[in-house]
């Protein structure tokens, strides 16, 4: 038996999953393999890194400082969330990834991130925490209009909740039989198409595949999301998400607000830890 991690992005719905992964730390509850998607990918890789706590304490602690994100970071450099600070100040200099512990684990941990050329899924087993590593991660993250294409050898990369946001087929096809999804939006929650479409198509006319890949997305997502209940449905897997909408921005400046999602997260794993430690085994 192999048992894996799936976890979805959402930009800071995301604290909703480091609240949950914090509590499988503190129990000892381990994974084979793990796989991440943009937020899910950015905060995720803590737990193959072994720490709890690090995910919520520089977000509440940078989230108002303007190196971490902001509109004067987005005109100047066509990223919301600064990429030097982001990127390489924070996880190597101002609150370390712990990158020895993470090369030292045999977790699996695969981050997705989205061709612009085909508009297809690409993922990327992290194994060192390093700049190869990093750059996928930022890759994976980069959500579209508001961030730079990352190129990596050659290719051009943007947000993989884009081409796979919810990626547990991509567990299934790697052998992982015991799995548990964290979603960021409720049971019930249904994605209607891309409002910006106009403005996407202007500024990524060059890419019509990813176009297209972002045109459909809700088709994709909503399937997902479906897929998802009938495994869980099945016992197949476990899954935790929020019970109702998470209300939070993707730029969030309120601590107090980042502290409740992760809250929301904490509870959510505690209440059913029993029943997570059971499927597990």
């Amino acid at each position: 038996m192999r048992t894996g991690l799936v976890m979805e992005g959402g930009a800071m719905r995301g604290m909703f999953t480091c609240g949950i992964l914090d509590v499988f730390m503190e129990n000892g509850i381990t994974f084979d393999g793990a796989v991440g998607v943009s937020a899910g990918a950015t905060f995720g890789c803590n737990i193959k890194s072994r720490q709890p706590g690090r995910a919520v304490r520089y977000n509440k602690k940078y989230c108002t400082d303007k190196r971490y994100h902001s509109v004067s970071s987005l005109i100047r450099t066509g990223d919301i969330y600064n990429v030097e600070f982001c990127y390489d100040e924070l996880p190597y200099k101002l609150d370390k990834w712990d990158i020895d512990t993470f090369s030292k684990s045999p977790m699996e941990f695969y981050c997705v991130a989205t061709d612009m050329g085909t508009g297809k899924a690409e993922y990327h087993r992290c194994i060192d925490g390093k700049k190869e590593d990093i750059t996928w991660i930022q890759a994976s993250a980069s959500m579209p209009v508001v961030s730079r294409p990352v190129e990596i050898a050659g290719k051009k990369y943007l947000d993989g909740g884009m081409s796979d946001s919810i990626p547990l087929k991509f567990l299934e096809g790697r052998g992982y039989d015991r799995i548990l999804v964290i979603e960021t939006q409720p049971a019930d929650y249904v994605k209607k198409p891309q409002k910006y479409m106009p403005l996407i198509k202007l500024m990524y006319g060059k890419y019509p595949q990813m176009v297209r890949c972002m045109q459909e997305r809700h088709l994709m997502y909503n399937e997902q999301k479906g897929y998802v209940r009938e495994k869980e449905n099945s016992g197949e897997i476990f899954v935790l998400r929020p019970a109702e909408p998470l209300h939070i921005g993707a730029v969030e400046k309120d601590p107090a607000e980042l502290q409740r999602v992760y809250d929301l997260g904490r509870a959510a794993a505690t209440a059913r830890l029993e029943e997570i430690k059971a499927f597990l085994r």
